[in-house]
């Protein structure tokens, strides 16, 4: 058979790597795809000039892009057989991308678990994203629900890898050359510094965005991904296409920009949930709190660690009194990023 129908969880063991194929050149197509499908207006992701009054040699790919990329490429040998993404940990983008730069990824596989139905498991991957230059740009752990081939395998040993629940801003990697002295508060569309936001604040982000199921699966065929779920409506039980797990994340993110829009580079993610499946149709609102400020080694740049939460609900709701997530709630993300002092 010439045909790849994917892996599935008896296809993985502890310890094996996994090179994607496919490498992808990036430019300056993906970011105006992106910016049509997504609200995104951060300044340094839309401006050279911009990105220039703040050290960079010019502005560099959204650090979305580089995630739904590199994310992509690790679709066809990690999770086409899946039946859900179910999160994320120890997210840290390492250096800026350009257009120009050709990214590549490979997976480790650090997880496995069986799941009591004995029709699926849990495999966690490290997945790492390289530019041309093998200089690592992004890392990123996640965990993947997928299909068995066969039933429940009692001699099965389960691995589960010990993940950092947060990230030290230590820890977070600022792209070189980059500094906030010369910050146009103006250009950028707010005046709100590091200083301004309190550990506690909640955010309403105001506007909203119902799903369509063409921007979706064109979304998701632009970052390459092949999963079955997001296209073909055999796939689930249902009969319904689940929007890709990422498609909801950037769009949460652009409608953040109307409360936090100095927040200019993710620099890393704690921890993600997608919460509950979303579908066409579904209207995405947003919402941030504040959970934790630092300064930087640069004394211009700030650290502002978020929790954002897509939700077709309402503010400030996120779990019941049993700690189970509401229905309403898409998205629970947990990010570090950098803003002006």
């Amino acid at each position: 058979m010439k045909t790849n129908t994917g892996r599935f969880f008896e296809d993985y063991s502890i310890g094996q790597v996994i090179d994607h194929a496919c490498p992808r050149t990036l430019g300056s197509g993906e970011r105006a795809l992106y910016h049509a499908l997504y609200p995104s207006r951060h300044a340094l992701y839309s401006s050279d000039l911009f990105a220039q009054s703040c050290g960079l040699k010019l502005s560099p790919i959204d650090d979305l892009i580089v995630f739904h990329i590199v994310f992509g490429k690790s679709v066809p040998d990690v999770s086409i057989n899946a039946v859900a993404n179910l999160g994320y940990a120890e997210t840290r983008w390492l250096a800026a991308v350009y257009p120009g730069d050709t990214l590549r990824s490979r997976s480790t596989v650090i997880g496995l678990k069986q799941n009591s139905s004995g029709k699926t498991g849990v495999i966690w991957v490290k997945t790492e994203g390289f530019n041309q230059e093998n200089t690592m740009v992004i890392s990123f752990i996640r965990w993947v629900m997928v299909r068995k081939k066969g039933p429940m395998d009692v001699s099965f040993k389960t691995t589960v890898p010990k993940l950092k629940n947060v990230l030290s801003a230590s820890e977070l990697s600022i792209p070189e050359s980059l500094t906030f002295d010369s910050y146009n508060k103006v250009l950028s569309g707010s005046s709100y510094f590091l200083n301004d936001y309190q550990i506690g604040e909640i955010i309403d982000h105001a506007d909203g965005v119902t799903v369509t199921e063409s921007e979706h699966v064109m979304a998701t065929r632009l970052w390459q991904n092949t999963a079955k779920v997001h296209f073909d409506t055999t796939a689930r039980s249902d009969g319904r296409r689940l929007i890709y797990g990422g498609h909801v994340i950037s769009m949460a993110r652009a409608l953040s920009f109307n409360g936090l829009a100095n927040m200019q580079i993710i620099a890393a993610i704690n921890g993600g949930s997608h919460a509950n499946p979303c579908f066409a149709g579904d209207t995405i609102y947003a919402w941030s709190e504040v959970l934790d400020t630092a300064q930087t080694r640069i004394s211009s740049i700030g650290a502002i660690r978020l929790r954002l939460v897509a939700t077709k609900g309402a503010v400030g709701l996120l779990r019941d009194e049993n700690n189970k997530y509401y229905d309403d709630v898409f998205l629970d993300l947990d990010y570090w990023a950098f803003v002006p002092i």
